[in-house]
């Protein structure tokens, strides 16, 4: 197995490889699911390139991607992290994947069996609450989670795209370990009052969508287009009309990869991973040569002068587009 550094999130230890896995587009989202052998023979290889973190929900599918992972990682628990997550509302009948959120306790404790039974462990490493449920307190979901770590079925309690009065409430009852959440260069609203927040609390954060679902690794441009299966269809940021105005920002990353002699992703990759050391990005991908070519962002460094120049050229780049429709919107941030 490979070594590459850790970083640890949270103030109870749980160290990680610098890059984690995003799991979720091998099962859903960016198209057709891809052949479940192959994925299970990526994640494998990822574990020999020296990535110890994963990340997986019951949504994704639902339920094959916990499938999955649980069949790749079973051979190497004892060496890996497995981070999932609970607080949708799955639709019985499969003609939506899901139909709401719902983080009632007795919800929390259901989806953490099967969680545990997909995942073919005896332990969850990372429990998030995917989304806010602004009909329970959450208090009462922070403290379902400490009676589940009590019992040694979770390890550590996280949030996904939760607001910084969320944070800290459910920080109060049950120390949250880390904060899932979009972060890139181009979404950067988590520094205006949820970085600060994580640092004055201890909490790690883990970026999703740290490549910009694919956007800032320069291979996108007006002409491309998405399956209706593809998530990204739905989304504002990837109309015609927002891929183009979008690409002077793609431009300045693909000149900050020339100067380095690296890729657009190992830039963007490289940037986050230089904002805090409590940072920990989660690319997806389904591809060996993109978790190659994402793992050599690990040695991608910047000066103070260089950070500065970055913020200074990106600040005069107008972002165009929503990250997502309308009624999604609404459940971040709450």
């Amino acid at each position: 197995m490979t070594e590459i550094q850790k970083r640890v999130l949270g103030k109870n230890g749980l160290e990680v490889s610098i890059l984690g896995l995003g799991c979720m587009g091998m099962s859903f989202a960016y198209g057709q699911p891809k052949d479940k052998s192959e994925m299970i023979g990526l994640i494998r290889t990822a574990v020999e390139r020296g990535i110890t973190f994963f990340d997986t929900a019951e949504v994704y599918g639902p339920f094959t991607n916990e499938e999955l992972v649980g069949e790749a990682l079973k051979p190497l628990r004892k060496d890996v992290v497995i981070a999932t997550k609970f607080g949708f509302k799955i639709d019985p009948t499969g003609k939506k994947r899901w139909t709401g959120v719902n983080s009632r306790p007795e919800h929390i404790r259901e989806v953490a069996e099967a969680s545990l039974s997909r995942l073919k462990t005896e332990v969850i490493d990372l429990f998030y609450q995917h989304r806010v449920d602004p009909d329970v307190p959450i208090e009462d979901v922070a403290g379902t989670v400490k009676d589940l770590i009590r019992e040694g079925k979770v390890l550590h309690f996280g949030l996904s795209e939760a607001g910084a009065d969320t944070i800290r409430k459910a920080h109060e009852e049950q120390p949250v370990t880390a904060l899932q959440s979009e972060y890139s260069l181009w979404w950067r609203e988590p520094e205006n009052e949820i970085l600060p927040l994580l640092e004055e609390l201890g909490i790690g954060f883990v970026p999703f969508s740290p490549l910009g679902r694919g956007f800032l690794t320069g291979k996108m441009d007006a002409s491309t287009k998405f399956d209706a299966n593809d998530f990204r269809s739905t989304l504002p940021r990837f109309t015609p009309e927002a891929l183009q105005a979008n690409q002077s920002l793609v431009k300045l990353i693909e000149e900050l990869a020339k100067n380095k002699n690296v890729t657009p992703a190992q830039i963007a990759l490289g940037w986050l991973l230089a904002q805090k050391p409590w940072i920990v990005p989660i690319p997806g991908t389904t591809n060996l040569h993109r978790l190659e070519e994402n793992l050599g962002a690990a040695v991608v460094s910047f000066s103070a002068g260089e950070l500065k120049e970055i913020d200074q050229a990106t600040q005069n780049i107008n972002i165009v587009g929503s990250r997502y429709p309308e009624a999604l919107q609404k459940m971040a941030q709450k």
